[in-house]
């Protein structure tokens, strides 16, 4: 038998067979873009974890051994008291009927209840064993000796604006009070608010540090005023609205909010005041508690106007002076709703006045602050 002869795949073989070989390369390319794809994502997966790692984690401050007072200059102990008594620190982190600033006040916030530190000189339970270093670092980043993160009900995003000179005068002072061996309760927040990581994207989002440069259009009494108000003194923490994050809303500064459960009027042209505050009248009332226009100090004010008695004049008439200031030139004529406001306030605050006049209680009207 002769063997058939091959016969030849011609044109049309050829077309049938290229139209595969396409196909093929098709899926290859399309096989390594998908690669590159996931690559790409794994990647950007592995830089947001390294960069979320170095956010939260913050390393421990070696522990100290406890200064003794003797250490400390009597002048700078003597001007950290001052702003001690300017940052109201015994208040918040002194229980009712506890040991001055041994904690465990509770300090109700809408997440939870959050309990205050002991910041006695216990090395223990305290922060005995903190370096200045350390000490530094709670107040300008919100973190503790062993890096975990604060919470911001301790005001760090003012305290960040201290100066070191300051911080370390407020150190001082801290550092030499009676120590009190006392562990605060646990924060009872509920979740996600009780994971303390996610302050670090807290911070991240809102925390604007330090420091804040002087206005040379201003005066010095202005400038100093600024700087107490807006770093030692937080009045934005009571005085300014918050978001649903817990931070101040910054383009609503001193435009009013809520301390303690009590309304924190506003502080700017928007107050409920129907008379302007002047500088002199500020300075009474921070001072005394009382202004004869105005009224008189109740809920958190009346322990604020307590400390400030014993603080030099001119850091009261600064810190009078600056808020003055953000009045913007507003006039005595009230709106209707502000005189109304002001009005229905005044009949509650006399209601209580008159309750309490014959019970020996205290009885105002919760929410009001009657510093109009």
């Amino acid at each position: 038998m002769h063997p058939k002869p091959l016969e030849p795949i011609g044109f049309r073989g050829c077309l049938r067979v290229r139209p595969r070989r396409e196909k093929q390369a098709g899926g290859l390319v399309e096989t390594m873009t998908v690669r590159k794809i996931v690559s790409a994502i794994l990647v950007i997966v592995v830089v947001c974890i390294v960069v979320g790692a170095l956010l939260v984690w913050k390393p421990q401050i070696d522990p100290v051994e406890r200064a003794k007072a003797s250490a400390f200059n009597s002048g700078l102990v003597a001007k950290g008291a001052e702003l001690a008594a300017i940052g109201n620190c015994a208040v918040c982190h002194t229980a009712p009927g506890g040991k001055s600033y041994a904690g465990s006040r509770p300090l109700p916030t809408p997440f939870g209840t959050i309990y205050s530190s002991n910041i006695t000189p216990d090395s223990e339970t305290g922060i005995g064993n903190w370096s200045e270093e350390a000490f530094r670092r709670a107040l300008r980043d919100g973190i503790d000796r062993k890096g975990r993160h604060l919470y911001p009900a301790f005001p760090y995003d003012h305290f960040t604006y201290l100066t070191d000179d300051d911080i370390r005068a407020l150190f001082a002072f801290i550092i030499t009070r009676e120590p009190a061996h006392s562990v605060p309760p646990a924060n009872k927040l509920s979740f996600p608010y009780n994971i303390r990581s996610l302050l670090a994207g807290w911070k991240l989002l809102f925390l604007q540090r330090g420091p804040r440069n002087d206005d040379a259009t201003k005066s010095a009494e202005w400038n100093r005023g600024l700087y107490l108000v807006e770093s030692a003194a937080h009045c934005g923490a009571c005085h300014t609205p918050r978001n649903f994050m817990g931070a101040e809303i910054k383009s609503r500064t001193f435009a009013g909010g809520v301390s303690e459960g009590w309304d924190a009027p506003a502080l700017n042209s928007s107050s409920p005041a129907p008379k302007v505050w002047t500088a002199d009248q500020l300075f009474t009332y921070l001072r005394t508690g009382w202004q004869a226009q105005h009224g008189g100090a109740a809920g958190p004010m009346e322990s604020v106007t307590e400390n400030l008695f014993g603080v030099s004049e001119n850091d009261i008439r600064a810190i009078a002076a600056y808020i003055a200031s953000l009045s913007n030139g507003r006039q005595d004529k009230p709106s209707p709703s502000r005189q109304a406001d002001a009005t229905s306030t005044a009949a509650a605050i006399y209601a209580g006045a008159a309750v309490s006049a014959t019970t020996n209680q205290r009885v105002l009207p919760r929410r009001v602050c009657p510093c109009y």
